[in-house]
């Protein structure tokens, strides 16, 4: 009896801490509040599915508690046998149509919305004009993303840039083990593949974003290895004005080292072989093989260092001091010879000065 109890208790403590845990979060890795026109239409599937289950199981739970009550053994008749019915064709023809009902009333929606997101037509034109639809190429690193303009012939990292209020196009591939490319309030997430390009698209509606602050967050979804979890973005919207402004600030973009530590500190990423991996202006033109590492054009506007750590001086320095110790199982790791303060003063303050946008 005492085992029988322990075991209700744990029971009882787990589905306590089930339900505690369950509203932990952060409101902006949320798909519970959509922001664009392909999380409206996933939410409102996930509405209609929930709402089907919940009805189905409240008839179920009348129906039996129906049945207990009126069908219980009484006092007087315990050996009163009921009598044995074999069948209804009735119900049997009940409680077969109500299914492929519930099921038609869910796959219609479904089957439609899975068409219209995976109509991508607009970005395959042969004579598409970069007006005509934004076209973005993701390629997904252990542990960090590149976003590729291929119409402005730019390139940036972790940074992802879009025009709110308007489809954007995506195609999607990973350079090393599969990834998963996920903005939560945006859509559903898709996988980044190491042999073939999947193509989806998405909308960022520009009210929705103002609430959801400067930025959305995208995640990696699919597990990768030990840095998995720190495999973060951000997304930033902008009207469609100032996306094309950004867009011509990155095609003219040059990096200059401004300060007389900046000027140590591009000396010394050129002689520690940094700009081997990392290029310092967002018009690439190397092949995807040579591009290892994230482009830091515009490192000095980031929120985030490395994708995680808030973009500060001590963070910078921190991080390339060490960043085997904030992303496990980093390419970066090793790489160079190990730092002493001062470059690490003029490293930091060249790139804090790598700025792309006017204010």
């Amino acid at each position: 009896m005492e085992k029988r109890l322990t075991k209700l208790r744990l029971v009882a403590i787990f589905a306590m801490l089930t339900l505690v845990l369950a509203g932990c979060g952060e409101p902006y890795l949320s798909a519970l509040q959509p922001a664009g026109e392909v999380a409206d239409m996933q939410y409102s599937l996930m509405v209609l599915s929930t709402l089907i289950m919940v009805i189905v199981i409240a008839v179920v739970t009348v129906i039996f508690i129906y049945v207990v009550l009126k069908f219980r053994q009484r006092k007087g008749e315990e050996n009163k046998i009921p009598e044995q019915v074999e069948g209804s064709h009735k119900l049997e023809i009940i409680w077969t149509v109500i299914p492929i009902l519930l099921l038609l009333v869910l796959a219609v929606p479904v089957v439609s919305a899975t068409f219209e997101l995976a109509d991508v037509k607009p970005m395959e034109k042969k004579d598409r004009k970069p007006e005509d639809a934004v076209v973005i190429n993701v390629r997904a690193n252990l542990y960090w993303w590149e976003f590729e303009y291929p119409d402005a012939g730019v390139i940036t990292s972790q940074d992802l840039v879009v025009p709110s209020d308007e489809r954007v196009y995506f195609n999607l591939i990973a350079s090393d083990v599969k990834h998963s490319f996920w903005i939560p309030s945006a859509g559903g997430k898709m996988d980044t593949n190491t042999e073939n390009i999947n193509k989806f698209w998405l909308n960022f509606d520009s009210k929705r974003a103002e609430k959801a602050g400067e930025y959305f967050y995208g995640k990696c979804a699919e597990l990768c290895g030990p840095s998995h979890a720190l495999m973060d973005f951000k997304v930033k919207t902008k009207s469609r004005e100032e996306f094309d402004q950004w867009i011509e600030e990155m095609k003219n973009a040059k990096a200059v080292a401004d300060s007389d530590l900046a000027k140590q500190g591009e000396k010394l990423f050129q002689e520690k072989s940094c700009i081997g991996c990392h290029a310092v202006t967002p018009a690439d033109k190397r092949p995807e093989e040579a591009r290892t590492a994230p482009n830091l054009a515009n490192f000095g506007e980031r929120t985030r260092v490395a994708g995680i750590l808030p973009h500060n001086e001590e963070n910078i320095r921190n991080w390339l001091k060490d960043p085997e110790q904030y992303k496990p199982g980093n390419k970066m790791t090793k790489t160079y010879p190990e730092l002493n303060d001062e470059e690490l003063d003029a490293l930091t303050e060249y790139l804090s000065g790598l700025k792309v946008e006017t204010k």
